[in-house]
């Protein structure tokens, strides 16, 4: 039998037992809850960098891509998150219900995002005619930052609004107070996700359009889960106070000084990879992955450590971080060659090279975020504040970076001046000197041992000029040879003194094709070769225009032409300028953009090819030109096919007959109809125009009529059916990894392709019975001479010389003489080859004189050759 006080001890066991079980369950449930909240932390960021990036690039299609345009979109994105974290802090502590909070925001956003697939491509339509073609910098920076801010505010601004609700709402679950700087790196997590799988996937398989719906239907799970985990959680206690102000005036300009030096050192970073890395959209997605991949590692690092936010942590965490960006100073240079070391350089390999450049300063930057946010939580009980300051820092960062650091410093040394700018914001006290040193020193050695130029300079070349902008960086750069190049952002040549003839060309073809030009607008200009060439043909004003002022600077290393016949340039983004233009243009002429660089194809869409036939009067002529070399043949289909939908008379034609660097000039009229023979026969023989031409091998209408390639409808069944490329679905600018493929490709072999599926009909041609007539079978004959002779080209070994060459190349320039003895493209070298075997070879050169005058025994200059060196007609 038990004892009184035996049987009092087991009643009070039993009641502990039942207490404890009592408090279990509730930390059970708010441990439920808690794991089940990190999906929608984590879903809420993936879905806000989608939205992002999405927005940035519709935004981009209207405003253009000057950086101007560009950092006006950044900082409208980062002003709404400001204001609506500080508007929304106070509303969101006071409410009963955080869940319902939170819900309400991700309703609005989602709400948003499907008005934003009709509102920002109009908004954009309405804002480019309000700019014009050449607005101030003011004006286009006013433009660009109102924009964004305007059409996109409700959106940003509950987006900066859900971090502070999902902190309460984690604190509510969980029952901890330090969770700012988790609740920040789970968000974070997500956001690199959303990174990855917008660009990576959504995007290429369904357009913006799409991608937003999916977005959407992501924040409409997180409204949805919220309200389902806040039904079953205890009613929160509102929080009545008024939120304490931030008492640390040092701890207000921390927090804004570090979301500024950590935007403007991803902006300086982004700038510096683009010399070294292909600058595709998924290099920026991957170096934006990689930087957002150490901002979460940094903040959950930071919440998993417990240590204390105190002044000694501070300390230790800025210096750290300027010495880690220090460090990726010192690697950028170098970044190339780690690119080259990796085996697999393609998209992967640049993403190992931007974990490189940004892991170490991005994770560094997280922690000390997660540092200041939980002060600022101590003080105020809500995160919302220090999303607020660190958000309007980084609203002022790309402006700071890209119109006062680069120009006055360059890249590279302003990563040195943002570094330092972190050990500025060190707490004073004795240790602040030691924890400075290191970065201090480290930075000093480095910017007196500058970094090499990123500019690739050939052995016994020299580096002649150079122009560094918030943009790019342009290099004018001399061979051994004496041949002078334009290069830009280190490894991007956009044409030279030995292509001088090629860019002529590309002028005149399409001024010829125009029975009378007056006016021509060139889209584009590089070295400016092409639009001077234009300016050359009597009659014809022109005007170019050109994204980078920093190639326009170094025009003169190109050209000199008199002041009189100086063509007009206009620094400003082709879509925009053609978008706001309100003139009228008898030819336009958009020169070679190179498809895989970001931004590129934009300036190959439906919707800029209709913005152009807009600014054509009557009769005139629009001239796209591709870079064969350059391009995959996915794209070239996806770019014909929305070019015969704007243009349904486009033609394809060829600009020249080089092997090494191809070309494809897509031609469309605003009003339809035939060439007229006649009219360009006339054009040849008119004396001002035959001093400009001749010289580059316009003679006869047949010169220019053998580069015909194709008609609308043997290039309608050349595209065949498939995607177009379009502002919503930009299936050339995410076909960038196949591009990229392709400059590895022997630069004919699309070419080839190209002449081998289609089969040019002089029917399409010709409109005239009597043009079909005379000259029917001599073009089909042409045209089968010149793709030989592309073959020929295509299939010499190596690079052979003098005899080797003769060799090598004869063979096949004979073939294309006998098919067509007026192909002068083949008759004119072999002519060449046996003038030099004159002085070396005799025996060789009259055999070689008697294979061409076999061939083509309607010419005469091998004939007569024949007979005036050795006497000897053939027989």
């Amino acid at each position: 039998m038990q004892s009184e006080p035996d049987s009092m001890t087991i009643a009070a066991a039993n009641r502990l037992a039942g207490a404890i079980q009592d408090e279990a369950a509730p930390a059970r449930a708010r441990a439920s809850r808690a794991w089940a909240l990190v999906p929608i932390v984590t879903a809420s960021g993936f879905a806000g960098l989608g939205y992002e990036i999405v927005w940035t690039r519709q935004l981009s299609l209207a405003l253009g891509t000057e950086m101007m345009a560009v950092l006006g979109v950044i900082a409208g994105f980062f002003g709404g998150l400001a204001l609506g974290a500080f508007a929304l802090d106070r509303p969101i502590r006071r409410a009963t219900s955080p869940w319902r909070a939170y819900a309400m925001l991700e309703a609005v956003i989602a709400v948003w995002g499907l008005i934003s697939v009709w509102l920002l491509p109009a908004a954009g339509r309405a804002l480019a005619p309000l700019l014009g073609t050449e607005p101030s910098a003011a004006l286009l920076w006013v433009g660009s930052l109102a924009l964004p801010t305007l059409v996109l505010l409700p959106a940003t601004m509950a987006m900066g609004g859900t971090l502070a609700a999902l902190e309460r709402m984690m604190r509510a679950a969980r029952g901890e107070a330090r969770i700012a700087a988790g609740v920040y790196g789970a968000n974070t997590a997500g956001a690199l996700a959303g990174t990855l799988v917008s660009t990576f996937l959504l995007i290429p398989a369904l357009g913006f359009s799409g991608t937003l719906l999916c977005l959407a239907a992501v924040n409409a799970f997180c409204s949805l889960g919220a309200l389902a985990l806040g039904s079953t959680a205890h009613r929160a206690d509102a929080d009545e106070r008024r939120p304490a102000r931030i008492r640390d005036m040092r701890l207000t300009i921390t927090l804004f000084a570090t979301g500024l030096l950590g935007i403007a050192f991803e902006v300086l970073v982004v700038r510096l990879a683009a010399q070294v890395m292909e600058d595709t959209v998924y290099t920026f997605a991957g170096l934006l992955a990689a930087y957002l991949l150490g901002t979460a590692a940094g903040s959950l690092l930071w919440q998993r450590t417990g240590r204390h936010p105190n002044d000694r942590n501070l300390r230790g965490l800025l210096a750290i971080t300027a010495l880690a960006c220090i460090a990726t100073a010192a690697l950028a240079p170098y970044a190339g060659r780690l690119i080259e070391a990796i085996s697999s350089a393609d998209v992967f390999g640049e993403l190992a090279v931007a974990i490189a450049l940004f892991l170490a300063p991005a994770t560094a930057m997280g922690a000390l975020f997660g540092l200041l946010a939980q002060r600022v939580s101590d003080q105020r009980g809500s995160v919302g504040a220090a999303v607020g300051i660190n958000s309007l820092g980084a609203c002022i960062a790309p402006l700071l970076a890209a119109q006062f650091l680069i120009p006055a410093l360059g890249a590279w040394t302003a990563l040195l001046a943002v570094a330092l700018g972190y050990l500025l914001l060190l707490p004073p006290g004795r240790s602040a000197l030691l924890w400075s040193a290191a970065p201090a020193l480290t930075a000093l050695v480095l910017w007196l041992n500058p970094a090499p130029s990123l500019t690739r300079v050939p052995p016994g070349g020299a580096l002649l000029a150079v122009r560094e902008g918030p943009m790019a960086t342009a290099s004018v750069v001399d061979d051994a040879t004496g041949t002078r190049y334009l290069e830009i952002n280190g490894h991007f040549r956009m044409g030279g003194t030995s292509s001088t003839r090629s860019d002529y060309r590309q002028a005149m073809l399409p001024l010829l094709l125009h029975e009378a030009p007056h006016r021509a607008l060139f889209l584009g200009i590089g070295t400016g070769a092409t639009m001077v060439g234009g300016a050359q043909m009597p009659g014809v004003s022109v005007r170019g225009v050109e994204l980078s002022r920093e190639v326009v600077d170094l025009l003169p290393w190109f050209v000199n032409p008199a002041p009189a016949s100086v063509p007009l340039v206009t620094v400003a983004d082709a879509r925009r300028y053609v978008a706001a233009d309100t003139g009228q243009h008898d030819v336009i002429i958009a020169d070679l953009f190179h498809p895989a660089l970001d931004g590129s194809g934009a300036l190959y869409t439906v919707e800029h090819f209709a913005a152009v036939k807009r600014r054509l009067a009557r009769g005139g002529i629009f001239c796209q030109w591709l870079p064969l070399y350059q391009l995959d043949m996915p794209s070239l289909r996806a770019i014909v096919r929305g070019f015969l939908d704007v243009y349904p008379d486009g033609a394809a034609w060829l600009n020249h007959y080089s092997v090494r660097t191809p070309m494809l000039a897509l031609i469309g009229t605003r009003d339809g109809g035939h060439l007229d023979i006649d009219a360009l026969a006339a054009r040849l023989r008119d004396p001002a125009i035959v001093s400009v031409v001749r010289p580059f091998g316009f003679e006869a209408p047949i010169d220019l009529l053998g580069q015909y390639l194709a008609g609308p409808r043997a290039l309608s069944a050349f595209a065949g059916q498939g995607p177009r490329n379009t502002d919503d679905y930009p299936f050339v600018t995410f076909d960038a990894r196949r591009n990229v493929r392709a400059l590895t490709a022997a630069p004919w072999s699309l070419l080839l392709a190209v002449t081998k599926e289609i089969r040019p009909d002089p029917n399409e041609l010709l409109s005239r019975a009597a043009e079909q007539d005379a000259l029917g079978a001599r073009l089909n004959a042409y045209w089968a001479a010149r793709n030989r002779f592309l073959e020929a080209g295509a299939s010499l070994p190596g690079d052979p010389r003098g005899a080797a060459l003769i060799d090598a190349a004869s063979p096949g320039l004979i073939d294309a003489l006998r098919l067509s003895g007026e192909f002068d493209p083949a008759y004119a070298p072999l002519m060449g080859m046996a003038r030099f075997l004159l002085g070396s070879d005799r025996a060789a050169a009259a055999r070689l004189l008697r294979k061409i005058n076999e061939a083509a025994p309607s010419r005469r200059e091998a004939r007569d050759l024949l007979l005036r060196e050795f006497g000897l007609r053939n027989e």
